[in-house]
């Protein structure tokens, strides 16, 4: 990325009132990327001298560092503001980056840039969109420590300084689901609506949905109402053809078949029929393969032998609990937008995905137009917040 280049200086806020906002807009899909000194002071004596920091190398540039690993700033995870022929995978600092990708202040101006009224932001590469990083730490009580400190920063920082406009998200403690139990019920009694969960356990060395392991866990998040957010590429796995040897762009246009994949392996894992009030919601898969998987699942049980001893419910179908149970987020889904009645109008919401390289900032308010414009008012009002203030319980300030 060009050293004379800046992100900052391509949009400001000063432009906020030269773009129309029309619509009233709950992002349930960004992402933040850790300030350098989110960990300062956060962890117990002992470990403070261990925790992930920021650390700036004989090239310039800046990556952060934990337990001897090295986790750069990808530019592509925060290109918000710049032409795409800047786009990269180079690492970059923390400058030249814009500066909502990672202060919260600035982050809440880029909000009211494009009229989104609240977001509810995955955290970034140093944690991973599941958490994933920290549980896998050598020394699990450092670990557990980070987690904790990573929270409390989020609570306090992230979410604490605009606590209308940002919805808490917490990261799980993967290692002992009694202990992700524990975090839960203590993070939602201070007000965090959702946790963050990698789609595919087993591939980041952790036990199968297909055993009762993650019982208390998910017990504990029906329980206190707390949202099971699951978001693309979080389970490090993705649906490449065997042996191939083509760009990554293969991986990223398949981001809904990852969607689909986890929605089934959760479905068939029984575990939203043990919790029947658990909450689940896929980010960044879309809304075009749910409908055809909902008609899928219901020739399925018209066909002798489809479902055979491997559904144990009498009471509700598998389509049924799809439709109960999971909630689906909406980036731009113009040709699929007309199945949302059989998708289940509550159930869609959408997301911005700012800083990322799909984002629809700074034009959301433009592109949720294309989309949605054409809709029933109170249909519109649904999906674009209305869903996911009921869904967060985040009521957005009346106008």
């Amino acid at each position: 990325m060009s050293d004379s280049y800046d992100a900052n200086a391509v949009i400001t806020p000063e432009g906020v009132d030269e773009l129309p906002r029309t619509y009233r807009v709950i992002s349930v899909d960004d992402h933040l990327c850790e300030p350098p000194d989110m960990f300062e002071g956060r962890l117990p004596a002992k470990f403070q001298d261990r925790a992930p920091r920021v650390v700036e190398q004989d090239n310039g540039d800046q990556v952060w560092t934990y337990e001897n690993r090295v986790f750069p700033n990808i530019a592509v995870n925060a290109v918000v503001g710049l032409p795409k022929e800047k786009w990269g995978y180079e690492p970059v600092r923390f400058d030249k980056i814009r500066k909502g990708s990672w202060d919260i202040h600035a982050r809440i101006a880029d909000m009211d840039l494009a009229g989104i009224e609240a977001s509810l932001c995955f955290p970034s590469q140093v944690a991973g969109f599941g958490g994933v990083t920290f549980a896998d730490s050598e020394d699990k009580e450092l670990g557990l420590a980070v987690t904790r400190a990573w929270n409390d920063w989020h609570a306090e920082v992230w979410a604490g300084s605009y606590p209308d406009r940002i919805i808490p998200l917490q990261l799980p403690w993967l290692p002992d689901p009694v202990v992700a139990a524990e975090e839960v019920r203590k993070n939602a009694a201070r007000g965090f609506r959702a946790v963050t969960f990698p789609e595919y356990p087993t591939n980041v060395g952790y036990p199968s949905f297909h055993t009762n392991v993650w019982d208390p866990f998910f017990a504990a998040c029906e329980e206190t109402d707390t949202v099971v957010c699951i978001h693309t590429g979080s389970g490090r796995w993705a649906p490449l053809p065997p042996n191939s040897e083509g760009p990554r762009t293969i991986r990223v246009s398949l981001f809904p078949v990852n969607a689909m994949v986890c929605c089934a392996d959760l479905l068939w894992s029984e575990i939203p029929v043990r919790f029947p009030n658990l909450k689940i919601a896929l980010a960044e898969g879309g809304i075009g393969w749910v409908a055809m998987y909902l008609d899928r699942l219901e020739y399925m049980e018209t066909r002798a032998g489809s479902f055979g001893n491997e559904w144990s419910s009498k009471e509700i179908s598998p389509a049924e609990v799809v439709r109960r149970n999971f909630y689906f987020c909406s980036l731009d889904d113009p040709s699929t937008i007309s199945t949302r009645d059989r998708i289940g109008l509550d159930h869609i919401m959408m997301e911005v995905d700012y800083p990322h390289a799909d984002s629809t900032w700074p034009d959301t308010q433009k592109i949720v137009h294309g989309t949605l414009g054409g809709l029933p008012e109170n249909e519109i009002e649904a999906i674009t917040h209305g869903n996911a203030e009921r869904l967060f319980r985040f009521p957005l300030a009346k106008k």
